[in-house]
């Protein structure tokens, strides 16, 4: 990845020279995250690793739950600080299998305000690391 087009991708929202990223980028970076903060998994082989996964806002949700160690009262906080309210059920719900009878899709919204409210987390309680 050329270092313009990176930089371009770490910008805010509201930057001038901000960047969409890839599908791809966001589930590679995703897999990296968890990896750095949580370590490879065991069950994961290179065999698993490179199968495609369709990254949903759910799985997005999930991976950046897993790779911050993020408790449930810290998600509630999160969605919290960004001025959303979802009871214990709905929350649970966005962390169940697809096809699960109580699973529910994370709309482009409900995730744009988890970032939104992520932002604030740490941008409050400091950074990231333990």
């Amino acid at each position: 990845m050329e270092p313009t087009h990176l930089e371009a991708l770490l910008q805010r929202r509201n930057d001038d020279d901000f960047m969409l990223c890839s599908y791809e980028e966001l589930g590679t970076f995703l897999d990296g995250l968890v990896t750095l903060k949580r370590g490879p998994s065991p069950k994961k082989s290179t065999e698993t690793s490179e199968k495609v996964v369709d990254l949903t806002n759910n799985l997005i949700l999930k991976k950046l739950r897993i790779a911050l160690k993020l408790k449930e009262a810290e998600v509630e906080i999160i969605f919290g600080l960004a001025e959303v309210e979802l009871s214990k059920q709905q929350l649970a719900s966005l962390f169940r299998k697809e096809g699960h009878k109580n699973f529910k899709a994370c709309s482009d919204e409900l995730l744009m305000a988890f970032l939104d409210g992520l932002d604030e987390f740490y941008f409050i309680g400091g950074d990231m690391e333990e």
